[in-house]
Protein backbone atom coordinates (compact mmCIF):
# COMPACT_ATOMS: atom_id res chain seq x y z
CA UNK A 1 0.00 0.00 0.00
CA UNK A 2 1.43 3.28 -1.16
CA UNK A 3 2.51 5.69 2.10
CA UNK A 4 3.08 9.31 2.14
CA UNK A 5 4.44 12.04 4.25
CA UNK A 6 2.37 15.00 5.81
CA UNK A 7 2.18 17.95 7.82
CA UNK A 8 -0.18 17.50 11.03
CA UNK A 9 -1.51 20.26 12.65
CA UNK A 10 1.41 20.71 15.01
CA UNK A 11 3.82 21.00 12.34
CA UNK A 12 5.09 17.35 12.46
CA UNK A 13 5.41 15.21 10.12
CA UNK A 14 3.37 11.47 9.92
CA UNK A 15 2.99 9.00 7.74
CA UNK A 16 -0.50 8.70 5.60
CA UNK A 17 -1.93 5.41 3.88
CA UNK A 18 -4.60 6.41 1.21
CA UNK A 19 -5.87 3.08 0.57
CA UNK A 20 -7.02 3.17 4.27
CA UNK A 21 -7.62 6.33 4.93
CA UNK A 22 -5.15 6.39 8.03
CA UNK A 23 -2.37 8.08 9.46
CA UNK A 24 0.24 7.05 11.74
CA UNK A 25 -0.11 9.60 14.04
CA UNK A 26 -2.55 12.04 14.43
CA UNK A 27 -3.73 14.96 12.34
CA UNK A 28 -3.90 17.38 14.78
CA UNK A 29 -0.62 16.77 16.16
CA UNK A 30 1.63 13.86 15.39
CA UNK A 31 4.00 15.06 18.46
CA UNK A 32 1.07 16.49 20.66
CA UNK A 33 -0.67 13.21 20.40
CA UNK A 34 2.88 11.24 21.38
CA UNK A 35 3.65 13.33 24.34
CA UNK A 36 0.03 13.40 25.52
CA UNK A 37 -1.06 9.56 25.44
CA UNK A 38 2.12 7.96 25.69
CA UNK A 39 4.15 10.23 28.01
CA UNK A 40 2.28 12.55 29.94
CA UNK A 41 -0.07 9.59 30.40
CA UNK A 42 1.90 6.57 30.79
CA UNK A 43 6.10 6.99 30.97
CA UNK A 44 6.06 9.72 33.48
CA UNK A 45 3.09 8.85 35.70
CA UNK A 46 4.62 5.38 35.70
CA UNK A 47 8.05 6.79 36.91
CA UNK A 48 6.64 8.87 39.53
CA UNK A 49 4.60 6.29 41.43
CA UNK A 50 6.83 2.90 40.87
CA UNK A 51 10.52 3.21 42.25
CA UNK A 52 12.27 0.72 39.59
CA UNK A 53 15.76 0.63 38.35
CA UNK A 54 15.16 -0.13 34.65
CA UNK A 55 11.60 0.55 32.78
CA UNK A 56 10.93 -2.10 30.32
CA UNK A 57 8.41 -0.76 27.47
CA UNK A 58 6.29 -2.42 25.15
CA UNK A 59 5.52 -0.52 22.08
CA UNK A 60 2.41 -2.10 19.39
CA UNK A 61 3.23 -0.34 16.41
CA UNK A 62 6.92 1.35 16.22
CA UNK A 63 6.02 2.79 13.16
CA UNK A 64 8.03 5.90 12.47
CA UNK A 65 9.91 5.52 15.60
CA UNK A 66 8.19 8.91 17.41
CA UNK A 67 7.08 7.08 20.33
CA UNK A 68 10.48 5.56 20.87
CA UNK A 69 12.30 8.87 20.21
CA UNK A 70 10.48 10.95 22.41
CA UNK A 71 10.61 8.48 25.24
CA UNK A 72 15.14 7.94 24.77
CA UNK A 73 14.47 12.27 24.78
CA UNK A 74 12.70 12.27 28.27
CA UNK A 75 14.39 8.85 29.78
CA UNK A 76 18.23 10.70 28.90
CA UNK A 77 16.61 13.71 30.69
CA UNK A 78 15.25 11.98 33.77
CA UNK A 79 18.71 9.36 33.48
CA UNK A 80 16.18 6.39 33.78
CA UNK A 81 17.01 3.03 32.19
CA UNK A 82 14.59 1.72 29.23
CA UNK A 83 14.39 -1.80 27.61
CA UNK A 84 12.22 -1.08 25.20
CA UNK A 85 10.75 -3.50 22.96
CA UNK A 86 9.11 -2.16 19.41
CA UNK A 87 6.35 -4.51 17.19
CA UNK A 88 6.58 -3.65 13.76
CA UNK A 89 5.23 -6.02 10.99
CA UNK A 90 5.56 -3.02 8.26
CA UNK A 91 8.74 -1.77 8.79
CA UNK A 92 9.40 2.08 7.78
CA UNK A 93 12.04 2.32 4.74
CA UNK A 94 15.46 4.85 5.27
CA UNK A 95 14.04 6.69 3.08
CA UNK A 96 10.64 8.06 4.90
CA UNK A 97 12.52 8.05 8.10
CA UNK A 98 14.61 10.66 6.80
CA UNK A 99 11.74 12.59 5.81
CA UNK A 100 10.22 12.61 9.21
CA UNK A 101 10.54 16.19 10.64
CA UNK A 102 10.70 15.27 14.53
CA UNK A 103 14.24 16.32 14.99
CA UNK A 104 13.54 19.97 14.34
CA UNK A 105 10.35 20.11 15.42
CA UNK A 106 11.61 18.80 19.20
CA UNK A 107 14.13 21.30 18.94
CA UNK A 108 16.96 18.49 18.96
CA UNK A 109 19.16 18.58 16.39
CA UNK A 110 22.01 16.81 18.12
CA UNK A 111 19.85 14.00 18.14
CA UNK A 112 19.59 13.45 14.30
CA UNK A 113 22.00 10.12 15.08
CA UNK A 114 20.05 8.55 17.70
CA UNK A 115 16.78 9.05 15.67
CA UNK A 116 18.64 7.04 12.32
CA UNK A 117 20.37 5.16 14.74
CA UNK A 118 16.82 3.81 16.26
CA UNK A 119 15.64 2.94 12.68
CA UNK A 120 19.06 1.36 11.31
CA UNK A 121 20.37 -0.83 14.23
CA UNK A 122 19.73 -4.67 13.75
CA UNK A 123 15.78 -5.71 14.28
CA UNK A 124 15.33 -9.18 17.29
CA UNK A 125 18.09 -7.79 19.12
CA UNK A 126 18.90 -5.72 22.28
CA UNK A 127 20.77 -2.80 20.50
CA UNK A 128 22.68 -0.34 23.19
CA UNK A 129 20.96 3.29 21.36
CA UNK A 130 23.04 4.66 24.85
CA UNK A 131 24.28 3.89 27.72
CA UNK A 132 20.82 3.71 29.09
CA UNK A 133 18.79 3.01 26.44
CA UNK A 134 18.39 -0.34 24.94
CA UNK A 135 15.82 -0.89 22.06
CA UNK A 136 15.05 -4.39 20.43
CA UNK A 137 12.84 -4.12 17.53
CA UNK A 138 10.48 -7.08 16.35
CA UNK A 139 9.13 -7.70 13.08
CA UNK A 140 6.27 -9.32 14.18
CA UNK A 141 2.21 -8.98 13.90
CA UNK A 142 0.47 -8.88 17.14
CA UNK A 143 -1.19 -12.05 17.99
CA UNK A 144 2.58 -13.13 17.43
CA UNK A 145 2.90 -12.01 21.13
CA UNK A 146 3.89 -14.41 23.63
CA UNK A 147 6.02 -12.20 26.25
CA UNK A 148 4.67 -13.22 30.10
CA UNK A 149 5.45 -11.04 32.64
CA UNK A 150 7.73 -8.93 31.54
CA UNK A 151 6.91 -4.59 30.77
CA UNK A 152 6.04 -2.36 32.82
CA UNK A 153 4.68 -0.46 30.57
CA UNK A 154 2.14 -0.72 27.14
CA UNK A 155 2.08 1.85 24.44
CA UNK A 156 -0.63 0.51 22.52
CA UNK A 157 -0.51 2.85 19.26
CA UNK A 158 -1.67 0.16 16.39
CA UNK A 159 -4.17 0.96 13.50
CA UNK A 160 -7.60 2.24 14.78
CA UNK A 161 -10.66 -0.27 14.95
CA UNK A 162 -12.14 1.23 11.98
CA UNK A 163 -9.30 0.06 9.99
CA UNK A 164 -7.94 -3.34 11.63
CA UNK A 165 -11.00 -4.50 14.16
CA UNK A 166 -8.90 -7.57 15.23
CA UNK A 167 -6.53 -5.42 16.94
CA UNK A 168 -8.76 -4.24 19.64
CA UNK A 169 -10.19 -7.48 20.41
CA UNK A 170 -10.39 -9.60 23.91
CA UNK A 171 -7.76 -12.14 22.34
CA UNK A 172 -5.16 -9.38 21.96
CA UNK A 173 -5.54 -7.57 25.19
CA UNK A 174 -5.24 -10.80 26.73
CA UNK A 175 -1.72 -10.94 25.31
CA UNK A 176 -1.15 -7.62 26.73
CA UNK A 177 -2.42 -8.67 30.20
CA UNK A 178 -0.43 -11.29 29.79
CA UNK A 179 2.94 -9.63 29.08
CA UNK A 180 2.86 -6.46 31.60
CA UNK A 181 3.86 -7.00 35.22
CA UNK A 182 1.66 -7.04 38.53
CA UNK A 183 0.81 -3.00 38.04
CA UNK A 184 1.90 -2.48 34.78
CA UNK A 185 -0.20 0.20 32.54
CA UNK A 186 -1.17 0.16 29.28
CA UNK A 187 -2.27 3.43 27.54
CA UNK A 188 -3.57 3.95 24.30
CA UNK A 189 -5.25 6.96 22.05
CA UNK A 190 -8.52 4.48 21.80
CA UNK A 191 -11.92 5.30 23.83
CA UNK A 192 -14.62 3.39 22.45
CA UNK A 193 -16.55 1.55 24.83
CA UNK A 194 -16.13 -2.11 22.93
CA UNK A 195 -12.62 -1.38 23.56
CA UNK A 196 -12.60 -0.51 27.01
CA UNK A 197 -15.30 -3.71 27.57
CA UNK A 198 -12.31 -5.89 25.63
CA UNK A 199 -9.69 -4.66 28.66
CA UNK A 200 -12.14 -5.36 31.33
CA UNK A 201 -13.27 -8.74 30.15
CA UNK A 202 -9.26 -9.87 30.79
CA UNK A 203 -8.85 -8.37 33.89
CA UNK A 204 -7.62 -4.97 33.30
CA UNK A 205 -8.96 -1.98 35.31
CA UNK A 206 -9.69 0.49 32.99
CA UNK A 207 -9.97 3.95 33.46
CA UNK A 208 -11.06 7.49 30.59
CA UNK A 209 -8.94 10.36 30.94
CA UNK A 210 -8.77 13.90 28.62
CA UNK A 211 -7.76 13.08 24.84
CA UNK A 212 -4.97 14.42 22.61
CA UNK A 213 -5.97 17.48 20.78
CA UNK A 214 -8.91 16.18 18.34
CA UNK A 215 -9.83 13.66 20.32
CA UNK A 216 -12.37 13.56 23.57
CA UNK A 217 -10.83 10.79 25.56
CA UNK A 218 -8.41 7.67 25.66
CA UNK A 219 -8.11 5.07 27.74
CA UNK A 220 -5.05 3.81 30.59
CA UNK A 221 -5.12 0.16 31.77
CA UNK A 222 -3.48 -1.03 34.76
CA UNK A 223 -3.06 -4.76 35.55
CA UNK A 224 -3.65 -4.83 39.39
CA UNK A 225 -1.10 -7.10 41.19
Amino acid sequence: MKREIIQTSDGSSTIYIKDLDEHYHSKHGAIQEAYHVFLKSGFFPFLKNNKIEELSILEIGFGTGLNAFITFIEAENLEVKVKYDGVEAYPVSMEEVKLLNYVEELKVLDKQSIFLKMHESEWETYQFISENFQLKKRKQFFDEIENINTFNLIYFDAFGARVQPELWEVSIFQKMYNALKANGVLVTYAAKGSVRRAMQEVGFEVERLPGPPGKREMLRAVKKG
